[in-house]
């Protein structure tokens, strides 16, 4: 057998989304598991919708996410002289035809059919045109191209990895358009004759195109390659079950990196995804060692943000100081690795390091949520709680509250929630005694002496 080779071949006409990244990240999988190679290929044969700023955009998104490739990037564009070459060699042997039909007539003829209670078929009235009439009706009608595969007899067999072989019957089978009335090409062909021409031996991707995957093998056949061997696993649906979008769920990346996702989460969450018995290592080299693509899911799975959110967690808790204090520092240049190991616990989003920014600055501003809970305690409980901090703070937390308590009769959250708010600036966060531990006896005075003027204001 020849080295495998996996391909991620996406349309640069926009960002990538969380589908885009399941079918990069399962194809590079493949490619690792089986000491393969993986290779990124743009399609960018839409030349109104392809910008180089997607392009770009993709790269980014890929090195982020830390999937590899092999080789140089290719481009479909650079191969339009095959794509054309293998148009031309269908036609000669009859299995490539100009179809004259409008918009409207297609139109009609699907209306019939349904009305029959037929599939919308192409009903094949200019596959048996004679050469005399295409060459003459050619030069002053527009046309596209039909691949000519529906016939009452012969199959079609899609070799795929999870299902086995997928068995089509021609009669099922439509004439695919290929070529457009402009000479643009659709998906199947190139994508087809490219996957030929990169020596790509398997293609993971959704179960919505096992049927072009039948029309691709016939196609390959016919000029003479030997298609690669498919996985058609499940589609990714969004929490609700519908077709993945914006509100279900369907992030792109870059939305993703801006809200502070660790990659890993991304990567930990998506591989595991219709594929069970993974177990939760947070090595990408065990997701590797448990990778089994025949364990799959052929059915549809849902995607679940809480799953996501969850792995970044566990993963922004496991960081090193020092590698938090990397994440921190853009946006709090203050912050120190002190601080880090403090609040690193509290954390789900890098950013939410900015909610304690008073422990850095005790002139920081405070949140509505959090002024509203001084002011509720009022300028007495933080009076009270200077004065006792000043006979009690030396002997610890616990009986610095414990004196509070006593003074103003305050418990439970009416005791704790205005001192926290007063000294972190946050509704929840670290435990309270290593808060006190941190800041210190200035730092606590100087806080609480400031909330006490906040309320009184």
């Amino acid at each position: 057998m020849s080295k495998i080779k996996t391909r991620f071949a996406p349309s640069p006409t926009g960002l990538l989304h969380l589908g885009n990244v399941r079918t990069a990240l399962l194809n590079w999988l493949f490619a690792r598991k089986y000491g393969g190679d993986f290779v990124l290929r743009f399609e960018d044969t839409d030349a109104d919708r392809s910008q180089a700023e997607y392009i770009e955009a993709i790269r980014r998104d890929m090195d982020w996410l830390g999937l590899n490739r092999d080789g140089t990037e290719l481009f479909q564009s650079q191969r339009t002289d095959q794509h054309r070459q293998a148009l031309a060699q269908l036609s000669e042997a009859g299995q490539a035809y100009r179809c004259f039909c409008s918009e409207h007539q297609l139109a009609l003829d699907r209306k019939l059919a349904a009305s029959r209670g037929l599939p919308p078929r192409y009903v094949g009235r200019c596959r048996n045109l004679d050469a005399g009439e295409t060459r003459t009706r050619s030069a002053n009608e527009p046309f596209i191209w039909r691949l000519a595969i529906h016939d009452n007899e012969g199959n079609v067999t899609v070799r795929d990895t999870l299902r086995g072989d997928v068995v089509f019957a021609q009669r099922d089978l439509d004439d695919p358009v290929v070529a457009r009335s402009d000479g643009t090409f659709t998906f199947l062909l190139p994508n087809a004759v490219d996957d030929a021409l990169d020596k790509i031996t398997h293609v993971l991707r959704g179960d919505d195109h096992l049927t072009n995957s039948a029309y691709q093998v016939w196609l390959l056949a016919e000029l003479g390659y030997t298609p690669p061997v498919y996985l058609h696993h499940g589609l990714l649906l969004g929490s609700d079950g519908a077709k993945l979008s914006k509100r279900s769920g369907s992030h792109s990346v870059a939305e993703l990196r801006d809200a502070g996702l660790l990659p890993q989460a991304l990567l930990q969450t998506m591989t595991r995804v219709g594929h069970p018995n993974m177990p939760e290592d947070a090595d990408i080299n065990t997701l590797l060692a448990h990778f089994e693509p025949n364990q799959l899911s052929a059915s549809a799975v849902r995607w679940q943000n809480d799953e996501l959110w969850r792995w970044q967690t566990r993963l922004l808790h496991g960081l090193p100081v020092q590698a938090l204090l990397l994440h921190l520092n853009p946006i709090l240049p203050e912050a120190n690795a002190d601080f880090a190991g403090l609040v690193q616990g509290n954390l789900q989003k890098f950013d939410d390091a900015l909610h304690y920014r008073r422990l850095l600055d005790v002139h920081a501003p405070l949140d509505a949520d959090a002024l509203l809970v001084g002011q509720q305690a009022g300028e007495n409980f933080y009076t009270a709680a200077v004065s006792t901090w000043q006979t009690h703070g030396a002997a610890g937390w616990k009986i610095w509250a414990d004196a509070l308590k006593a003074a103003t009769g305050a418990k439970g959250r009416d005791l704790f929630m205005p001192l926290r708010v007063a000294l972190s600036g946050a509704t929840h966060g670290p435990e309270m005694s290593h808060i006190v531990e941190y800041l210190g006896d200035s730092g606590v005075l100087s806080r609480l002496q400031d909330m006490t003027a906040r309320v009184r204001a």
